[in-house]
């Protein structure tokens, strides 16, 4: 009785890559982006008035400084009587430090709020992701590599943090500095802030272009990163390491892994060096403007229009005082278009519909049908499965009565496994229907669905934990006397007594420090602290040696007394006993009776019996 396992999918072609990244070459199209970014900071309203307030504030006291350093030159130091005015220059000076320490003050309040705010909102998104990936079918994580998703839900949320943080204050700020920069031009010479400002249009234009290029490499850069987590999670598992162990393809491995790192570096230095020869022009564009503003000011002399020193070295230290929230303005700009891309990825996921879910007037199932289980003419296939292709189960009916043993055996593919996702609803039917409890699946809470059904499998999964945290994953508040109850029912208390922590010790990854055996009795140990009226043994010991499954089937029996069971069994001497057995061959039941019944039948579980004792006996 095992779960069907399967072993690692196969990997992705080279073609299969080459198609992927062209797939993704450029972000997924997301109605109305903007607004959904926007919907994100809906919960933190209050703390981003007070940053937009306190931006406002420190924006607009930004300015002040270069005005009072044209009244420092033109009052100050050389007023039109000649001598220098030292109190009103010291009145100049100190006004001066004032507006930097508030502005200094107003700075640390603000680096903290949009801090607060871009954190809160990176956390609550990543959340919600991976809470929504948890609601995803069984179906979406078969097609998609864990790698991947992961990627999503860290390089991608991750990528986004920055701008979380920095945007508000950095749009807010800069362009409120930069329209007080332009008053403060204006009212100091309008002349010169004609001269100052007439190509700027071309820059924005010009900003736009590149944001664009980086869109593209920052998708890039992301599919390759998912790329890179996939190969890391599948080689660095402990069963990667083993499988490159066991046919010495750790350079293989290596390798792999060097050609997509040499992929990302390229990608990193693109999207680092894009827009560089742009803000170099820029950076030119802006230095070379206080020439310009000279060799003007001396033509506006030239015409007998009154210019001042003070006016002249306030214009362009106002002018300097633009440059940088200009600079920063077009960074956020390019910023905003990169990480669009990111959101874009990651609101894909979020857009994504489980397909099995809570209908609205779902029910409880029936106490009266406590651990009754009925399939009505079930039709199974495949979501991604060709049209053309025959269909996994073709109208299966079969009733189980509560408490009984029921097995159900056949050929690899036949169709037995998908039989037990369905039950618990892990895939959705494609006709007829399966009731659990006298009431249709689909019209059952999910979480009652499940709280009645127990499932131990093959490849049983345990928990980087102590055996503890693990047994308590099906009852959190289990004492320790009910965790020893239910491992010696599962005749494993006295092994986990003989370790140095006992129930403290911890497992490994995938429980790799127990062998099969003792793994798969603390799997029956926590699905007896589960107690579910319905149990589902897929292959649970098909994976065993001998010793171990005897060991484990005499755990398995006690824990299947008194309680539905469903074995999916390849191995047929663990199903002997059982009240019923149905022989499935292509999608459908073929045979169905008790052991002895089926075996003078002489068909197909008779030749499945036969195969397995000539395999099982010893050569001559």
């Amino acid at each position: 009785m095992s779960m069907g396992g399967g072993g690692r999918g196969s990997r992705v072609s080279g073609g299969d890559h080459a198609a992927q990244r062209a797939a993704n070459a450029q972000a997924p199209r997301i109605p109305n982006l903007l607004g959904r970014i926007a919907e994100l900071f809906r919960p933190h309203r209050t703390a981003l008035a007070i940053t937009i307030a306190l931006v406002l504030v420190s924006a607009a006291l930004s300015v002040l400084p270069p005005l009072l350093t044209q009244q420092a030159f033109d009052v100050g130091l050389f007023p039109p009587e000649g001598t220098p005015n030292v109190p009103v220059l010291l009145q100049l000076v100190g006004a001066m430090l004032a507006l930097w320490v508030v502005s200094a003050g107003l700075g640390i309040a603000q680096t903290h709020l949009t801090a607060t705010v871009g954190n809160s909102v990176m956390a609550q998104l990543r959340v919600r992701l991976f809470a929504h990936l948890q609601a995803m079918e069984l179906a979406f994580f078969t097609r998609t590599k864990t790698g991947v998703i992961q990627s999503r839900l860290q390089n991608d949320v991750g990528g986004v943090a920055g701008v979380l943080s920095n945007t508000v204050s950095s749009v807010i700020g800069n362009t409120v500095t930069v329209i007080a920069a332009l008053v403060a031009m204006l009212l100091l010479s309008w002349q010169l802030t004609i001269v100052a400002v007439v190509l700027l249009p071309v820059l924005v234009i010009a900003q736009r272009r590149v944001g664009q290029v980086r869109a593209r490499i920052a998708t890039a850069t992301q599919e390759s990163l998912s790329d890179m987590t996939a190969i890391t999670q599948e080689a660095l598992s402990v069963s990667g390491i083993l499988l490159a162990k066991s046919f010495d393809q750790q350079g293989a491995e290596v390798e792999r892994y060097r050609v997509e790192n040499a992929r990302q570096r390229d990608l990193q230095v693109r999207l680092a060096m894009s827009g560089q020869w742009f803000f170099a022009m820029v950076n030119v564009f802006l230095s070379v403007i206080p020439a310009v503003v000279y060799l003007a000011a001396a033509w506006l002399l030239q015409q007998d229009v009154a210019v001042t020193a003070g006016t002249i070295v306030a214009f362009t230290t106002v002018q300097a005082r633009l440059t940088f929230p200009l600079m920063g303005l077009m960074r956020v700009a390019l910023d905003l278009q990169t990480s669009g891309a990111l959101f874009a990825r990651i609101f894909e996921y979020l857009d994504l519909q489980p397909r099995i879910t809570d209908a609205p007037d779902a029910v409880e199932p029936d106490p009266a049908q406590r651990g009754r289980v009925r399939l009505n003419d079930v039709v199974f296939r495949y979501p991604d499965a060709p049209s053309e292709a025959l269909p996994t189960l073709d109208g299966v009916s079969l009733t189980i009565e509560p408490g009984r043993f029921v097995a159900f055996v056949g050929p690899s593919g036949a169709g037995k496994t998908t039989i037990s996702y369905l039950i618990p609803r892990l895939h959705e039917v494609s006709g007829g229907s399966v009731e659990v409890g006298g009431v249709d699946v689909r019209r059952l809470r999910r979480a009652s669905l499940i709280a009645s059904i127990g499932i131990v499998s093959q490849e049983t999964y345990l928990f980087h934990a102590s055996i503890a945290e693990n047994l308590r994953y099906a009852k959190p508040d289990a004492t320790y006397a009910e965790l020893e109850a239910a491992c010696r029912a599962a005749s494993i208390h006295d092994t986990i007594a003989g370790f140095p922590d006992g129930y403290d010790t911890v497992v490994g990854e995938r429980g790799y420090r127990l062998s099969g055996g003792e793994k798969q009795r603390v799997a029956i140990a926590r699905v007896l602290l589960k107690d579910p009226p319905v149990l589902i043994l897929d292959e649970a010991t098909s994976a065993l040696d001998a010793v171990s499954e005897r060991v484990v089937q005499r755990a398995l029996d006690s824990a299947a007394s008194g309680r539905t069971t469903i074995a999916i069994a390849h191995r047929l001497s663990t199903i002997i006993g059982a009240d019923e057995i149905h022989v499935v061959d292509r999608g459908r039941i073929v045979e169905s009776g008790a052991h002895a019944a089926l075996l003078a039948q002489r068909g197909l579980y008779a030749r499945l019996v036969a195969e397995q004792a000539a395999a099982a006996a010893p050569p001559i």
